[in-house]
């Protein structure tokens, strides 16, 4: 029974794998001669419809009937979407492939500017493939797709960069420079963090849209949900919303987002602030006083660093107190976070929280540079007098070899 099964089951599989194979040859076999239909069937192979048992009839409605009528043409562009949405909008086709594979893709891109300049008669705009290629879509899990995170940008930016091309739009095509230049990409690049935000986790990808300025704050909250939450609670909201400035990106830039620092905050020549503010204005003056609050925790956090540094390398146990300064660190990130307040008393609590962990370690590195000379005079006194015990020791011993040599003089 257990041997009938196994040939049943590869039986079954080997003829799946015929079909897939017949139906997507008879395509190439009907014209061996043409090397671009043999191109295309090659690459097909590769695709994830053909491995899902889907021939080249199911989007060209060839049907391999040979009638003039049924032979398969190329697909017009204006048909694309919907051709593809004949599939992957039908959920009850989509879940006997993949039951995990969202099927709102199309009613997603109708919304999209894409969508609504395609549907107006503007062929330009992206329509599916595009972006995910045509006889070679792999899953956007795949690195080889042209979807997937880590090919995102690269795959936007083929129109996105492309200046002629954008020109009718009027829009910026320095996007994908910007981003390569950015935390965000060195994340995800150079880090391997395919977490980390591309073109469509702040635009969208079936839905893509440019965040209007009221939802920016909401669009970076959705990764940085403190720093959102606290700008919500900051006199800047009122302000940037009256002003109609957008949120985060007037500090932090939209594509080229460099990692921050304490240069960014105050009216110094890097300082973001001072673009507003000038230096004897209330705002000004608290801008300045935080980054003095920073510049002060991060330097003693330092040296009391290195305190505990020669502590240890003397020989003395200071692993608890190097674990507790530890924290000051997370009070100073903390604080940076509720920058975004722009409340001076409030970045102020968290950097004394900060200040008195650090004040405890450079106590104990004190005390141990104390313990280590306590102990080291403790050792001197008994090795003083040790030395001195030797000393009288090698005298006396002197005196009566001296002793012995003079009676040995005499006797003769």
């Amino acid at each position: 029974m257990g041997k009938s099964l196994l040939v049943l089951t590869f039986v079954v599989a080997l003829g799946s794998s015929l079909a897939r194979a017949q139906q997507t040859g008879a395509c190439s076999n009907c014209d061996q001669g043409d090397s671009r239909v043999k191109a295309i069937a090659e690459e097909f192979a590769a695709d994830i419809h053909a491995q899902n048992a889907m021939s080249c009839n199911v989007c060209h409605a060839g049907g391999g009937r040979g009638t003039e009528a049924n032979r398969i043409s190329a697909i017009p562009r204006e048909r694309i979407p919907e051709l593809c949405g004949s599939c992957h909008a039908d959920a009850d086709r989509i879940k006997k492939f993949n039951p995990a594979l969202h099927t709102d893709q199309l009613a997603q891109y109708r919304t999209s500017v894409h969508g609504i300049k395609f549907a107006n008669g503007d062929t330009k705009a992206a329509v599916c493939t595009d972006c995910h290629g045509v006889h070679r879509m792999r899953p956007a899990s795949d690195p080889g797709s042209s979807v997937h995170p880590l090919n995102v940008a690269a795959t936007c930016q083929r129109c996105h960069s492309d200046a002629e091309y954008m020109k009718p739009y009027h829009v910026a095509t320095d996007q994908y420079a910007g981003y390569s230049d950015s935390v965000h990409h060195e994340a995800m690049v150079a880090g391997g963090d395919l977490s980390a935000p591309t073109c469509t986790t702040c635009h969208g990808s079936h839905g893509a849209v440019p965040p209007g300025v009221k939802s920016v704050a909401s669009v970076c909250g959705t990764c940085h949900v403190l720093q959102a939450r606290y700008f919500e609670e900051s006199p800047h909201k009122h302000i940037f919303a009256m002003m109609n400035i957008a949120s985060c990106v007037t500090c932090h830039s939209s594509h080229r987002i460099k990692h921050p620092d304490d240069t960014f905050v105050g009216t110094g020549p890097k300082a973001v602030c001072g673009n507003c503010h000038t230096p004897d204005e209330p705002a000004g003056e608290t801008a300045n006083g935080i980054h003095r609050r920073f510049q002060r925790l991060e330097a003693d956090m330092a040296g009391a660093k290195s305190l505990l540094d020669r502590a240890e390398h003397s020989g003395m146990d200071v692993s608890e107190a190097q674990l507790e300064l530890d924290q000051a660190g997370d009070a100073l990130t903390k604080a940076r976070v509720t920058l975004h307040t722009a409340t001076l008393s409030r970045v102020t609590e968290d950097v004394n929280v900060g200040a008195g962990i650090v004040a405890k370690a450079h106590q104990a590195g004190e005390a141990a540079l104390r313990e280590r000379g306590r102990r080291r005079k403790s050792v001197l006194i008994p090795l003083i007098a040790i030395v001195a015990l030797l000393v009288s020791l090698g005298a006396y011993l002197r005196e009566i070899e001296r002793g012995q040599l003079t009676t040995t003089g005499a006797k003769r």
